[in-house]
């Protein structure tokens, strides 16, 4: 169980994190609230944003305060997959003889910022799909174990659709969070402006490195989980498929499929990660609300009366949400349901 000592460690060492970023990030605190709790808890993140609103920048700054290694890739659509695993070449030995060698790609490093992500062929973006869910990847038939931690953060404009490829389920499901980046306030814009003149390069300081940072996710996993937030945990996320025994009439008429597994596995993770930033020993229905945003937006899809009425995914998230927690009643009860996996993972 963790004490009193670990808990106020950890939280001296997150504040330290956001003042370092906060040097070279003007506002979007949630956004960088939420980029640490996933990269705590091992989740990579999807930034979605028009350009200029800092997701790089963000990126670069959280490599600088995490001291890890760190490759930026940038993806286009001529890059091929060997371009982000490495490839095996063939050179001479000291007897003159053809050997292969393998040579690693951007992809063998702890901070992956995959930029523009969207940019890059099916073919591609699937040379990712083993390392964020492995942290694993395998070329010529022979599997390398990646250093840990390992992160993928990834970038991409909503607004642009030329030359792009939409992520597909598979590996949008792979992401802890997808966190919306916003356009800065008139304040914030002035700040921005002001701050860029001086020097457009990160002045942040590291504060902690990669043992360190496995250390404090060792520590959230012994936080606890009360049975009544794990249950409301589970029947938030099934309350997002329609066919489901508690699925509330705002999801049947809005959402066409629900999210999966990994979505109560993430809010669980994360929760743990957001109560030690809060200085809490244990996780809240409020913590679990605060997190369905990111974690559910990019793991639901909209009916066709959604997109008729333009409600957006975060509108309907918040529907559910405020249905579950001011009307409990409207719910069946959750006995039939299988919440082994979601105790399991921590």
């Amino acid at each position: 169980m963790i004490n009193k000592e670990s808990l106020e460690k950890f939280h001296k060492t997150c504040e330290k994190i956001f003042k370092e970023i906060e040097k070279d990030m003007v506002g979007q605190r949630d956004v960088v609230e939420d980029t640490v709790i996933a990269m705590i808890a091992g989740g990579n993140v999807l930034l979605e944003g028009i350009p200029g609103v800092g997701k790089t920048r963000l990126v670069r700054s959280i490599g600088r305060v995490f001291d890890l290694p760190f490759s930026r890739i940038q993806f286009t659509p001529d890059m091929m997959p060997t371009d982000v695993t490495g490839t095996n070449i063939i050179e001479k030995n000291d007897k003159g003889n053809a050997v292969y060698r393998f040579q690693p790609g951007p992809i063998f490093s702890n901070i992956i910022l995959a930029d523009e992500i969207n940019r890059a062929t099916p073919k591609t973006q699937s040379a990712l799909l083993e390392a964020m869910q492995e942290h694993t990847v395998t070329v010529g038939g022979e599997s390398r174990k990646l250093a840990e931690p390992f992160f993928v953060l990834a970038t991409q404009n909503p607004v642009e659709q030329d030359g792009t490829y939409p992520l597909p389920e598979a590996q949008t499901d792979r992401f802890m969070f997808k966190l919306v980046v916003g356009f800065p306030t008139l304040d914030e814009l002035t700040r921005i402006v002001t701050m860029t003149q001086a020097t457009m390069e990160e002045t942040a300081d590291a504060v902690l490195d990669g043992a360190t940072l496995l250390e404090m996710r060792n520590v959230a996993k012994e936080i606890p989980v009360i049975e009544e937030v794990l249950d409301y945990t589970v029947k938030l996320v099934a309350a997002t498929h329609p066919e489901s025994e508690v699925a509330p009439d705002i999801t049947k008429k809005y959402i066409r499929f629900g999210a999966s597994p990994r979505a109560a596995q993430a809010l669980i993770t994360a929760a743990k990660v957001k109560a030690l930033i809060n200085g809490k020993f244990n996780v809240s229905m409020n913590d679990i609300n605060t997190l369905a945003l990111p974690v559910l937006r990019h793991r639901i899809k909209l009916s066709f009366d959604a997109v008729t009425e333009k409600k957006s995914t975060d509108d309907v998230i918040r529907m559910l949400v405020d249905t579950l927690k001011e009307k409990p009643s409207l719910f069946a009860p959750l006995n039939d349901i299988e919440i082994g996996r979601v105790t399991k993972r921590r």
